[in-house]
């Protein structure tokens, strides 16, 4: 039987994808959402610090959703919502601040509760170098049963992906968009092997579309999820950069892939290790460091 309270939160989230935090604040007025119907649209905005006209329009569309079974929509679209209270949702995203109120998942969902998960990211425009580097970093980690996470995105996220496949490991695509969209285009086939076999994550309603400002806020949940993340290939400016920054301020491990001083590509990575970040060529050598990291904690 479906909790009461989760479907309410899933038709005040299909509306407005809302942070946990803000989900919090409106559990201070009342743990019946429904009672949002009985709510003026200011006061409302108050509480989610939200535009007044917004906050009318969620109003509306909630009273929409009252009759509607949240779970046997989701059901009918292999797709499976994970709430913050439920046991599912990773322990990891919620040392976010701004951790998401839900989790919208594809897949295997169990992969969320293993403990080993590891972030490889990189280049959109991504050369044959991340290609050759992913073959000394990928096996070690697979072999130690490390998920592979990463965004699914065209270039160093893409090979991330196909190379854990190839060696056997299981990997997690996290997305800035809804299940009902494929981005880039070039990896629909890929990302529907993912929904099958592996495991596709999302922070988004399933209609929710692709914007760039969804991109950034995508990147908190990759690093989120992971105990450290490994760059490949990155540009001086790039959004590689602002996911490294945030596992960062997240107090996650970084490691970073040497490259040839003269290749854009590899500019962005080499000053991240002058800056600070770890080395690395092979993944035996991240077992190592965090086998020593965590001896030291």
């Amino acid at each position: 039987m479906t909790n009461p309270a989760n479907e309410q939160l899933l038709k005040l989230h299909y509306i407005l994808p809302l942070s946990w935090e803000k989900v919090r604040n409106l559990m201070k007025i009342t743990d019946d959402f429904d009672e949002i119907l009985h709510i003026s649209p200011k006061f409302l905005a108050s509480q989610l610090n939200i535009r007044e006209e917004k906050a009318a329009q969620l109003i509306k569309h909630y009273k929409e959703l009252i009759q509607r079974s949240m779970a046997i929509y989701y059901d009918q679209h292999n797709i499976t919502p994970i709430p913050y209270a439920d046991p599912l949702y990773p322990e990891r995203l919620k040392q976010l601040y701004d951790a998401p109120a839900v989790v919208y998942a594809q897949g295997d969902v169990q992969l969320l509760n293993r403990p080993k998960m590891m972030a490889v990211i990189g280049s959109r425009a991504a050369t044959s170098y991340s290609e050759n580097v992913l073959k000394s970093i990928l096996p070690p980690l697979i072999r130690e049963q490390y998920i592979i996470v990463s965004g699914l995105a065209k270039g160093a996220d893409r090979l991330a992906h196909e190379a854990t496949i190839r060696y056997g490991g299981k990997t997690i695509g996290v997305l800035g968009h809804g299940l009902f969209h494929n981005y880039p285009p070039q990896n629909k086939e890929l990302n529907a092997y993912m929904a099958s076999e592996h495991l596709l994550i999302t922070e988004y309603p399933p209609y929710v579309g692709v914007q760039k400002w969804h991109f950034p806020a995508r990147n908190r949940i990759i690093s989120g999820l992971c105990e450290a993340l490994v760059v490949t290939e990155a540009a001086l400016k790039s959004g590689t950069l602002i996911t490294t920054e945030l596992a960062l301020e997240q107090g996650k491990d970084v490691f970073a892939v040497p490259g040839n001083i003269f290749s854009e590509q590899s500019r962005g990575t080499n000053k991240l290790i002058k800056e600070g970040a770890i080395p690395v060529w092979d993944g035996f050598q991240i077992l190592e460091e965090i086998q020593l990291f965590s001896n030291s904690r």
